[in-house]
């Protein structure tokens, strides 16, 4: 293995499925293309199937041996996640990773199909949900992971509210972001121990891609815009890169259940993909389990473990 973990360490993924929400562009489709390559049949689950077609032939183009297929899934509907999973369940008896990758970010105030806070919604109880009735596929294939992809924004007017989760009461499209994103972290922590006390061979990561150069900054107002561009233009470094920690977290051998990767760079917002640590909330065992029973009974989705 080189120095500075890249694409390059990625093992060979030849007899493994995976499944990549949200992966039609962005991090997602770069962790797509790299599995695909190394031979994984790569499922990519995202709300609009004709641009899932596109980045497929974008795959195939660049590894014209990869299999790719393609399953509509829409996070901010329990009955398309559903149906999906079903598909999903009924295809592909054995599945070694589910990367949750798929987020809005920062959105207007707004609200899913199912009348949760859209951002908390989506990027959490969404997963939460999908990753649920996939779970029972996952269970009995060794080496198998579910990788759910977290943020820095954690960090920042993350504190999970049980008084006003939904953000009935005040919304701060940051302050909601931020939540979901310390919320993918609790689920990860709290899957990861139910994992290893069920004594399943399948393990929980979560990764965080640092600053990256993704569509997610599309619903900063349009005032605003022109300046985050040029901002994140700055900083960010590209998909690419920010695909990495997902991919060190999914592939590498020496990763162990519970373990969150992220750019190695100042402020872990650029560079390789290392082990990190997140902020003391996230670790709190009480909050977490408390979560895990409020996420099960909105989404009407228990787990196996």
């Amino acid at each position: 293995m080189s120095a500075k973990w890249t694409a390059a360490d990625v093992p060979d993924q030849s007899g493994r499925t995976a499944i990549i929400t949200g992966s039609n562009t962005g991090i997602g489709y770069e962790a797509a293309a790299v599995l695909a390559a190394r031979g994984a049949h790569v499922v990519l689950a995202v709300r609009n199937p004709a641009k899932g077609d596109e980045a497929a032939a974008r795959i195939r183009t660049m590894s014209p041996n990869a299999v790719v297929s393609v399953q509509e899934l829409d996070l901010t509907s329990l009955d398309s996640i559903r149906a999906a999973a079903d598909a999903l369940r009924t295809a592909h008896p054995r599945i070694d990773l589910l990367i949750n990758n798929a987020g809005v970010m920062h959105t207007p105030r707004s609200k899913t199909k199912d009348g949760f806070e859209l951002q908390f919604g989506t990027n959490h109880l969404g997963h939460f949900a999908f990753t649920g009735q996939l779970l029972d596929n996952l269970l009995p294939v060794a080496g198998s992971r579910v990788v759910t992809v977290s943020s820095q924004a954690h960090r920042f007017r993350g504190a999970i509210d049980f008084d006003d989760l939904q953000s009935e009461q005040k919304y701060d499209r940051a302050t909601a972001y931020a939540r979901s994103k310390i919320a993918n972290l609790m689920f990860t922590y709290e899957l990861a121990r139910r994992l290893e006390a069920s004594g399943a061979p399948t393990i929980a990561t979560a990764a965080h891609p640092g600053s990256s150069n993704t569509e997610l900054t599309r619903n900063y107002p349009s005032f605003l815009q022109g300046a985050v561009n040029v901002v994140w233009g700055l900083i960010s470094q590209s998909a690419e890169m920010g695909a990495l920690p997902t991919l060190r977290a999914a592939t590498d051998p020496g990763v162990r259940n519970g373990e969150y990767y992220g750019p190695d760079g100042m402020g872990e917002q650029r560079g390789h993909p290392k082990r990190v640590d997140s902020n003391r909330q996230s670790h709190d065992v009480a909050v977490q389990r408390r979560l895990w029973d409020v996420s099960e009974k909105l989404t009407d989705v228990s787990f196996g473990v």
